[in-house]
């Protein structure tokens, strides 16, 4: 339907036709779909994720945890197909009842504890073994500041931007207008920022970086919605130099291939169950 002259009812109702690429998963109802159990391996820390941008922030603190040598922070990694719908499942909606990927069990507590939503498992694990997360009060304080960022300007890069760039049945000038302003304006927000710091958070390494690396960094280099041109991407030096700092991190190069079934096969690590998987 064309939308020039759309007038919208007194009272909206779905129609499954509509959402482009991934309607056959969007619905205006939560809960599960039908009865499906998680598989759980047997270390502490057990992952259902896909290697979008929300679920590499995960991998890639759970990866730079273990090279600091931490073993409690060895985790399984499942993979959960959102295009089959498996985060309707009976046993993911009951680890996250927003059916949203990444949703994290520590199997180290008892009974199990769930945490979901990406800056909850990021501050979580952060905060449970006392890594990437400054301890003073004022570096906390920023390190979350930049984190909520996050948290709070993803929507608009990804349900925003995203979908009408990219995924949306028909391009539409109006709202590809308005979030592309929307995501240059933060482009440039967290590129004052790095002019001005190695981090994002200040001068170390933590997990503001590491929430804001997947989503930001893919988009400047063209593998998050192909539209680095469109954005004028290499006008963000700062972020572009910091982008290019992180990606060199064996860590973080082993956090993007785990729950990644799609690219190079060297890329992908559909599920994790030990360090040894990096290797075959």
């Amino acid at each position: 339907m064309s939308q020039d002259h759309y007038t919208p009812p007194r009272v909206w109702t779905w129609d499954s036709a509509n959402g482009g690429e991934f309607a056959n998963i969007n619905r205006p109802i939560a809960g599960a779909t039908y009865e499906r159990e998680l598989p759980r391996g047997q270390h502490p820390l057990q992952l259902y994720s896909l290697a979008t941008p929300n679920g590499v922030k995960v991998t890639i603190l759970l990866e730079e945890l273990l090279a600091l040598g931490i073993s409690g922070a060895e985790y399984d990694a499942w993979l959960v197909s959102i295009r089959a719908g498996e985060q309707f499942g009976s046993g993911f909606v009951g680890i996250n009842p927003n059916s949203k990927i990444p949703a994290l069990l520590d199997q180290s507590m008892d009974p199990p504890l769930r945490v979901f939503e990406s800056g909850s498992i990021l501050l979580y694990l952060a905060d449970k073994f006392a890594a990437f997360i400054p301890e003073d009060w004022r570096g906390r304080t920023e390190c979350l500041n930049w984190l909520f960022w996050q948290m709070g300007s993803a929507p608009f890069l990804g349900g925003g931007f995203g979908h009408f760039y990219a995924y949306a049945p028909e391009k539409l000038e109006y709202p590809i207008n308005r979030y592309t302003m929307e995501v240059k304006r933060q482009l440039d927000v967290l590129d004052r920022q790095l002019a001005e710091h190695r981090y994002v958070a200040g001068d170390s390494y933590t997990i503001a970086d590491m929430a804001i690396w997947p989503w930001y960094g893919g988009v400047v280099t063209n593998q998050v919605y192909g539209a680095a041109e469109f954005l004028n991407a290499q006008s963000y030096t700062h972020v572009l130099r910091w982008v290019e700092e992180l990606a060199q991190r064996p860590a973080v190069q082993r956090g993007r291939m785990v729950n990644r079934n799609w690219g190079e096969a060297h890329e992908q690590l559909p599920e994790r169950h030990s360090a040894d998987d990096f290797k075959s």
